[in-house]
């Protein structure tokens, strides 16, 4: 299985880094992981509705091109679905087992995403009502992933 991982931002803290590289570390027996990162379109501290949706839709078209064809794509937003861990490890399996080789999760930027990227998901993903930063939604989504592989394999995981 093939992950990507789209990201708007550049990572600057060691301790995300370090909590990133432990779980890539963790998914090699499980997947083939690719963390691509974005640059994020700089706006005004109080960016007008025109500007907030001009740099939305540029940050968009950079996260368009870097998506796989063949991908399932899965958008990280707060109005997507949720579900429990059990129950994302059975949609991954059921991905994977329809012959699908290629995940592509997208994380925004502070702003959200484009509307255009949405469009494109096969899945809008939720992981609850709390806003997360989204340089610490990189580690929490790698650490979901893995623990839906242990989930699917029936691999124990501690608490």
């Amino acid at each position: 299985m093939n992950i990507t991982v789209i990201a708007v931002g550049k990572l600057k803290e060691k301790y995300l880094k370090d909590g990133i590289a432990e779980y890539a570390k963790r998914l090699k027996p499980y997947c083939n992981l690719n963390i691509v990162e974005i640059a994020e379109e700089i706006i005004p501290e109080s960016p007008s509705f025109a500007g907030k949706n001009q740099a939305l839709r540029k940050e968009g078209s950079y996260i368009l091109e870097k998506i796989n064809p063949a991908s399932f794509v899965i958008s990280l937003c707060i109005e997507g679905e949720r579900f429990t861990s059990e129950k994302m490890a059975k949609k991954i399996e059921g991905i994977m087992t329809s012959g699908t080789s290629h995940i592509t999760f997208i994380i925004g930027s502070s702003m959200g995403l484009s509307e255009e990227v949405k469009e494109k998901a096969h899945l809008k993903l939720s992981f609850s009502d709390f806003t997360f930063p989204h340089q610490l939604m990189r580690l929490i989504l790698l650490e979901q992933i893995y623990r839906w592989f242990k989930i699917i394999r029936g691999e124990t995981y501690h608490k």
